[in-house]
């Protein structure tokens, strides 16, 4: 009789297992001038079979099923590591593995493919070095600067569009990633987009929605209806669901079929964003896979994924599965593969989606693993500090979530869902405001502003570990959010509360200590038609609308200077673990400030003194100022100010804005 899934569990978790199965080496294909070696990691397996193909999928071959051309046994070597070698190098070959375990054959990929097939369904070998674009060797990142400001963008959404003026064949795709020069239409030069309106932008960073091969996305649909839209059923989706881990999506590529192009062409975006000044950020979702008919499921059944009490999948993912990260093996395995991204692609970067689901551990391996090879803070990891709910962690393992912030390693940042929620209202009800909607007190805002500090009463140690937003992709857009709690239609109905309020969020958040983060299109009044969860709406719901933004030039305008704002402040900068000591907080009802009012003072020996007044009130309010003269750097009309005004004695803030000014 074949073991249940809380047999395998146990025999897993039991005193022997670690000891005898734990495996430090390499796993996955390695081709190239010596040859080609295979390693399956699959302890339980009696026997298991190497099966090549001519092409990534039986279709490709006029086959209804697979139909390996030749199989050949694998050998054992120890710790639960089946090999086999070859003298030639195998690249652009397709296998797969069959393996008996517990008296049952599994046909699975490779887990640790590095190349697949379309779709995924078969892993490809691939000799690495054969897919670089002229120049990647030499590719580095732009130098690390004092403040990180982060852009979420999402491969298709960016440039599908017909109003971005990119080449068609790159439309949704990476490589309009690589195209510069783009403007409206390909007629107004002076609005440009794409990578162009990025480096206007001024960001530091992009933070890349999933490139990793995801099985939402019918990769063949897409390359057919390529630009055909919903109406066709051109497919689209986020991307939240891995199939491999190690391969980048080939929907976003010219050609799915052939695995080494959409390594190539991912990489040749990559070195474009770098060239223009721009680190690269991988969002990763390591916490659940697709489904559950995975090569970690059939190589080592129910190793690789939490069960409930009942012997049923966890699911804190909401997504049906949580991946056991806490096992020794499985932690290897992510660790791995975060390391292989920023080797072998040169991310600068890593957010991890529902990072509470992760152990604190694995989390702190991550970041430690990182410093030790590229420096101390040269890659950024950050990621969402809960789950969907909660999950079945093994071994007294906790989750990095943000009960445990302060035990996970300290340059390892989260999501600041209270200033998020503080500023624009709850994620949760639409019609819930906050204080840029003149809803929330002041106090709530001064609280989560606090807490962006580090120190005693807040989650983290520092501002480092803080990022600071009030839109991402999930949940509405800004836009929509604001029109939400007003009530009021998307589009079409009055805009200038709407456009103060979007403004009087972003100042806050861009001048709140911590690392800066909005979705592409915030700041130009995107929106999604009042859709709080367009994953898998119609592309033109999620497409940019490039013209749509320039709509609302001003308010591009604003958020530009206020990027060059952040960065030019040092005091806004600092990352120290003393920051909440260098920061005074005094809102409405305390020391003459008004109601809906509050007041935040910088206090460096080094740098000159910040006074911000963040007015969310409908009223005009005349704020006492301390003596000597200030400089006007932020106000309701402008965030950038080529000679700023000075003022003196008192700042009178318009309604629903925001004042930064700097002690002369």
């Amino acid at each position: 009789m074949s073991r249940t899934a809380q047999e395998w569990k146990e025999f897993y978790l039991g005193s022997s297992f670690a000891g005898k199965y734990d495996y430090n080496g390499q796993l996955g294909v390695e081709a190239g001038k010596d040859g080609t070696v295979f390693r399956l990691y699959s302890p339980c397996a009696e026997w298991v079979k190497l099966r090549v193909y001519h092409a990534g999928s039986p279709e490709e071959e006029g086959l209804e099923e697979d139909r390996p051309y030749a199989v050949y046994p694998m050998s054992y070597g120890k710790s639960g590591v089946w090999y086999i070698k070859s003298c030639r190098n195998l690249h652009g070959m397709y296998y797969d593995f069959s393996a008996m375990i517990d008296g049952e054959e599994h046909c699975f990929a490779d887990s640790y493919a590095k190349a697949c097939g379309v779709n995924g369904k078969r892993s490809m070998v691939v000799d690495l070095r054969q897919t670089d674009p002229e120049g990647f060797e030499q590719d580095r990142a732009p130098e690390k600067t004092d403040e990180t400001v982060i852009c979420e963008i999402h491969i298709k959404d960016f440039s599908w569009d017909v109003s971005g003026g990119f080449p068609e064949e790159h439309r949704g795709r990476y490589l309009a990633l690589t195209d510069e020069g783009t403007s409206l239409y390909s007629k107004d030069l002076s609005r440009v987009t794409g990578l162009s309106y990025l480096k206007r932008l001024g960001i530091t960073h992009v933070q890349l929605m999933p490139i990793y091969d995801f099985g939402s996305v019918d990769e063949e649909a897409a390359l057919k209806l390529h630009l055909r839209g919903s109406e066709e059923k051109e497919p689209y989706n986020w991307g939240y669901d891995p199939v491999n881990y190690n391969v980048p999506e080939g929907s976003y590529s010219s050609d799915p079929y052939h695995g080494e192009v959409r390594i190539t062409e991912l990489k040749q975006a990559i070195m474009a964003l770098h060239q223009s000044g721009i680190r690269v950020i991988m969002d990763v979702v390591y916490n659940h896979t697709y489904n559950m008919d995975t090569p970690l499921q059939h190589s080592v059944p129910w190793y690789f994924y939490r069960m409930n009490e009942k012997g049923e999948p966890s699911n804190g993912s909401g997504c049906g599965n949580d991946i056991a990260s806490e096992m020794n093996m499985c932690h290897k395995y992510i660790v791995d593969s975060v390391l292989y991204w920023a080797k072998e692609y040169h991310i600068d970067g890593f957010r991890f989606d529902l990072m509470g689901l992760l152990d604190v551990d694995l989390m702190t391996d991550i970041q430690q693993s990182l410093d030790a090879i590229y420096g101390p803070g040269e890659k950024l990891v950050y990621g969402e500090p809960w789950g969907a709910a909660g999950t079945h962690m093994e071994k007294h393992q906790v989750g990095a979530d943000k009960e445990h912030m302060k035990i996970v390693d300290h340059r390892i940042g989260m999501f600041h869902d209270e200033i998020r929620d503080a500023i624009k209202g709850s994620v949760f009800y639409a019609e819930n405001g906050g204080f840029a909607d003149g809803v929330a007190d002041a106090g709530v805002l001064r609280d989560a502003y606090r807490a962006c500090l580090g120190g005693e009463n807040s989650p983290v140690h520092n501002p480092g570990q803080v990022i600071t937003y009030v839109s991402c992709h999930d949940n509405f857009t800004l836009w929509d959010k604001l029109s939400a709690v007003a009530r009021l239609h998307t589009k079409g109905d009055p805009e200038e509360m709407r456009l103060r309020q979007n403004k009087l969020c972003a100042a806050i958040y861009m001048t709140t200590p911590g690392r800066p983060f909005f979705l592409h299109g915030e700041e130009g009044a995107r929106t999604k038609g009042g859709d709080d969860n367009s994953y898998c709406a119609p592309v033109e719901e999620n497409a940019i609308d490039w013209q749509g933004l320039y709509e609302h030039e001003d308010l591009l305008q604003y958020y530009r200077g206020l990027i060059s704002l952040r960065k030019r402040l040092p005091q806004l900068c600092y990352k120290g673990e003393d920051a909440s000591s260098h920061f005074h907080l005094t809102c409405g009802g305390a020391a003459g400030i008004p109601d809906g009012v509050l007041v935040v003072q910088s206090d460096f020996e080094e740098y000159p003194d910040l006074f911000m007044v963040y007015n969310g009130s409908p009223y005009q309010n005349k704020i006492e100022l301390p003596e000597g003269g200030f400089k006007i750097l932020c106000d309701a009309n402008s965030s950038h100010y080529d000679i700023p005004l000075t003022v003196t004695d008192e700042i009178v803030v318009e309604p629903v804005s925001a004042v930064v000014l700097q002690k002369m």
